[in-house]
């Protein structure tokens, strides 16, 4: 089903089920999902989509200009196009496109990549290290940290955002965690150790502040 509202063309789908209120809320393809009680007819259903058009038309622009927003994606540092196509079965990047078969696919495809790179980076970087234990990767995304290095547990956790960021940012972070093996704080012995390995690391520091 669709309907105009304010111009726009809007795809309507209708989900029927056992409820006495009618719902309307928009997903990431723009499209009007109502969820209503399974009797009520679509002429009713447009009868009230025009009965609630200012609210829904603010909601739709909402969730538009929220979309619009996702379609930009920053893949190491440097900005991608988010393409869906549903006829994709695999997530892949050319050209500064990044094309999937939807939210869903891209968002497994994040994940996985994000442990691919991460792990590409780490060890390329353990020869520069002597003496590091055995340990486990593990990737979350994270309000505060960029990484975590819980040397008891032998456990570094490392920011899904981080895929976001330039290599040589991903490097440092890897860097200061493979660190806290050596030193479980932050004093001047532990910053020796990254120099050795990342001299810029205050440039770093500050761009991920940033």
């Amino acid at each position: 089903m669709q309907i105009e509202l304010d111009g726009n063309i809007i795809n309507v789908i209708v989900e029927r089920k056992r409820i006495k209120n009618v719902y309307f809320r928009f997903k990431e393809d723009d499209t009007l999902y109502v969820t209503c009680h399974k009797l009520i007819p679509d002429i009713e259903i447009k009868r009230l989509i025009k009965r609630n058009e200012s609210s829904i038309l603010r909601m739709y622009y909402k969730s538009k200009k929220r979309n619009d927003n996702n379609q930009i994606f920053t893949y190491l540092g440097i900005p991608h196009t988010k393409v869906f196509d549903e006829t994709l079965k695999h997530t892949y990047v050319e050209d500064g496109f990044i094309y999937s078969k939807n939210e869903s696919s891209f968002d497994k495809w994040y994940k996985q990549e994000c442990l691919r790179v991460f792990e590409i980076r780490i060890n390329n970087w353990l020869p520069y290290f002597d003496n590091i234990p055995k340990f486990s990767l593990r990737i979350r995304k994270m309000t505060t940290r960029w990484g975590v290095n819980n040397v008891t547990k032998r456990i570094i956790t490392l920011n899904s955002e981080l895929l976001k960021k330039d290599i040589s940012l991903i490097d440092y972070v890897i860097v200061h965690e493979l660190c806290h093996f050596y030193e479980a704080n932050h004093s001047s012995r532990f910053w020796y150790q990254v120099s050795l390995r990342y001299p810029d690391y205050k440039k770093a520091r500050k761009e991920l502040r940033d």
